[in-house]
């Protein structure tokens, strides 16, 4: 009789064919890929020439409705061709028709992402965004609503309009943003540092997604040791992307000058002590209820470490209000730039 492999065989088996399982994997995800774009592609050709139909006025609703019967008929049980997803072909085809930078985009997510997108953005910059967001993290559904439910563009753009080192902004969105949103963690807004870590680790997947997918999650309360005193970091991560530690400090009430000068020491420790050679300097982030950004500025003037203050809130913002805010700091940035040409 045949013993079947225990845990530790299975895992060595893993360890020793990982290249094969690699292979393999990424085989998988490339197929995947390719049938999407070309499912995407054929929605878009659909979709052009039902909008084409329809503009020289041979086609409407009962058509349509003829095309989606005759479509499931011919293909038993295939899904997809509603009348109203047809309709959806036609706007998608109508809304990305000559538009060389944003078509591209589109046939590397899925159908369903591609529909919440195109619903919910308002603007070409706002639909590039999410696009690139999307296939570059390979959102779900639920993650993508997310995101937008959560006005991720706007909150990313005004942290971008309001001069963020450049360290951690990419081409994409920020790598790290001037505020979260942590509707998800389900704690009263009177409450203790204590509480905020512990609701954040017991929800890490989303504070993931609201923190961003390239981090990964080291540990809380980093236990780190100066001469004969030790010391704790609330939270450490790793990001991939800037190829460093993350050190985050939760301050349960407003940001004050003295946080600041204990998060350089925790990245002074982390950089001495922890750092490996091949990594960059560790960075550092404040995660307060509000902030004062001139005390910000102020505390910051000297600073040689990469760190960044940022505010969160235990809601779903104001979409209109963020909007609002996001064409004032554009427009402030148009007039700086004209007094600046005319000097």
């Amino acid at each position: 009789m045949q013993r079947e492999p225990n845990k530790e065989t299975m895992a060595k088996d893993h360890s020793d064919f990982k290249e094969i399982l690699s292979i393999i994997e990424r085989t998988r995800e490339n197929v995947f890929r390719s049938v999407n774009r070309e499912l995407i592609s054929m929605y878009l050709d659909i979709g052009q020439y039902v909008s084409e139909k329809v503009a020289a006025g041979n086609w409407g609703k009962s058509i349509v409705q003829s095309l989606s019967q005759s479509i499931q008929s011919h293909f038993m049980g295939i899904k997809g061709f509603s009348p109203q997803n047809i309709w959806r072909m036609k706007q998608f085809y109508e809304l990305y028709k000559g538009n060389e930078k944003l078509s591209p985009l589109v046939r590397e997510i899925s159908w369903t992402n591609n529909i919440l997108i195109m619903m919910a953005a308002r603007t070409d910059e706002e639909r590039e965004f999410y696009l690139l967001l999307s296939a570059k993290n390979n959102y779900s559904k639920r993650e993508l609503e997310r995101q937008i439910s959560s006005s991720l563009y706007e909150r990313t753009m005004i942290s971008a309009e309001r001069d963020q080192p450049a360290l951690f902004q990419n081409t994409q969105h920020a790598l790290l943003r001037d505020s979260y949103v942590l509707e998800f963690l389900d704690i009263p807004e009177r409450h203790k540092e204590k509480e905020l870590r512990r609701a954040i680790i017991a929800n890490m997947r989303d504070f993931i997604l609201e923190f961003g997918k390239t981090f990964t999650f080291v540990g809380e309360e980093y236990r780190i040791q100066v001469g004969s005193t030790d010391f704790s970091i609330d939270l450490l991560f790793y990001n991939r992307e800037l190829s460093c530690l993350v050190a985050v400090e939760l301050k349960a009430g407003h940001f004050k000058p003295e946080h600041m000068g204990q998060l350089e020491f925790y990245l002074e420790a982390l950089d001495r002590d922890v750092k490996r050679p091949d990594e960059n300097p560790s960075v550092g982030l404040i995660l307060c209820t509000g902030k004062d950004d001139a005390v910000v500025e102020y505390s910051m003037s000297r600073s040689m470490s990469p760190a960044l203050v940022a505010a969160y809130q235990l809601c779903l913002p104001d979409k209109a209000l963020l909007e609002s805010k996001l064409r004032e700091l554009k427009e402030f940035a148009e007039l700086e730039e004209s007094d600046e040409e005319e000097n």
